[in-house]
């Protein structure tokens, strides 16, 4: 089961599973014990977020960049011939089969009721057939 949630959420561990917090910022004062596993590369970009909140883009640009962002090759693919990284693919396969074996939560700063978030649209992703 794969789920999303705020990180100030209350928690719940069982219902919860593994907690990933999907951010680029931990946040300070974040105590650690408020996620299992932070993995900054699943949040947007610095100046996607900024753009978003700043009002510069639509969510609709924001979501379409969001998911361009994730499976954008790194660095180290160009030292690669044929094995090549493609961005967070392996990672989005993981969490996908995590999740049908238990249950993971994507954790956000976001509130709780916050629709226009990245962990719906990560979430959405990884249950799709793309990954």
């Amino acid at each position: 089961m794969l789920k999303t949630k705020s990180v100030w959420s209350p928690i719940d561990r069982k219902a919860d599973g593994l907690r990933i917090l999907a951010t680029r910022f931990r946040g300070r004062g974040m105590p650690t014990n408020r996620y299992d596993v932070w993995m900054p590369s699943l949040g947007p970009s610095e100046r996607l977020l900024g753009d978003f909140l700043g009002g510069r883009i639509s969510w609709a640009r924001f979501a379409a960049t969001y998911r361009r962002e994730l499976f954008m090759d790194g660095p180290i693919d160009g030292l690669s011939r044929t094995i090549k990284n493609h961005g967070q693919k392996f990672t989005l396969r993981l969490i996908k089969e995590l999740s049908r074996s238990g249950r993971v939560t994507l954790l956000c700063h976001c509130d709780e009721e916050q629709e226009h978030c990245h962990r719906h649209l990560l979430r959405t992703l990884i249950l799709s057939r793309r990954v």
